[in-house]
């Protein structure tokens, strides 16, 4: 008869820990996050708005489809039915202004500047390869360009809101569309853009933060001096809820604090913005709907808006994703 050899207990322990920690990771692959629900949202809500509607919107086809560029970029799986209606749009910039929206809701201006930023984002995804179409769009802009060098959108609320964003972030937007476009016809457009950021002051939190994402490289003092106030205010401003609100001394709101994250995520003091990062991220997420979206930001606050719900939960995910730590 032959015996068993006895199993050394410190394999069998080994051999525990290992299966544990492959358990552990099973669950939390299988566990929704924050992101993933919000994925999940956007993934059926972005095209339905052009199957239902018949049209492209600002909020659906602009503000969330740059939520799934930008997830796709991060190497989440993302189905292609959802943004293949809306990257064929977006390759055809001639086309935008015959879009068959209603009229008394339709901002020409807007409607360009959110698919020419949602068609910027489809390219640093790699779903749309030829530049032809960002040329096209960003010369498209620099006819609504005002004197001042601002793009001003929704000009009656200095603080914009989600869908329409308001003149700083518009501004900003355009510059980045400008700046990616690189053609030597723009360059003036693109600096009477940056001269106009420039001259703003950080007096509410959605400025300051543009001012923190224009300005995170640059190495002029003048300009860096102004990066700091606006980095001080911002710090200053955070509520008891981790989150921003419109001012400094505003209840949070989820766009105001999607905005900020992502500026402070451009600054170069990464480490030691973590912990004000971390905060902002748990009043983001502590704020999710069941559904994986947000509740729409509104000015004023407390209002009921689709387009405004999907917008914000667009700005909501961008932040999420880009001060997410863990990595896929």
């Amino acid at each position: 008869m032959r015996l068993l050899r006895p199993v050394n207990p410190r394999l069998i322990v080994f051999a525990m820990l290992v299966a544990f920690c492959l358990l552990n990771r099973l669950l939390a692959q299988s566990t929704p996050t924050a992101e993933t629900k919000a994925l999940a949202f956007l993934q059926r809500e972005v095209p339905a708005w052009k199957q239902t509607n018949g049209c492209f919107s600002c909020h659906n086809n602009g503000d969330a489809v740059r939520a799934l560029f930008a997830a796709q970029q991060q190497g989440y799986s993302i189905p292609t039915e959802a943004f293949t209606d809306t990257i064929n749009w977006l390759r055809a910039p001639e086309h935008w202004e015959e879009n068959k929206g209603d009229p008394g809701f339709s901002d020409k201006r807007l409607a360009s500047l959110q698919f020419a930023a949602a068609l910027l984002s489809a390219i640093d995804a790699g779903q749309v390869k030829d530049l032809a179409p960002l040329h096209l769009a960003a010369r498209k802009l620099i006819a609504e360009q005002s004197p001042d060098g601002t793009w001003k959108i929704d000009a009656g609320n200095t603080l914009g809101s989600p869908a329409t964003w308001g003149t700083p972030l518009a501004t900003w937007m355009a510059w980045r569309v400008l700046q990616k476009a690189g053609l030597p016809e723009i360059i003036a457009a693109r600096q009477k853009a940056e001269r106009a950021i420039q001259a703003m002051k950080p007096q509410t939190v959605p400025t300051a933060a543009i001012l923190l994402l224009m300005f995170a490289d640059a190495t002029e003092q003048t300009v860096r001096t102004k990066r700091e106030e606006s980095l001080q205010f911002l710090l200053r401003a955070q509520t008891r809820d981790g989150g921003w609100g419109p001012y400094a001394d505003a209840p949070p709101e989820c766009f105001d604090t999607a905005v900020v994250l992502l500026a402070l995520n451009q600054t170069r003091s990464q480490t030691e913005l973590s912990n004000v990062i971390q905060r902002g991220r748990v009043y983001l997420i502590s704020q999710q709907s069941p559904d994986g979206s947000w509740p729409a930001t509104t000015r004023p606050s407390g209002g009921t808006s689709y387009a405004q719900m999907m917008s914000t939960t667009g700005w909501v995910t961008l932040a999420l994703l880009a001060t997410k730590t863990e990595k896929r």
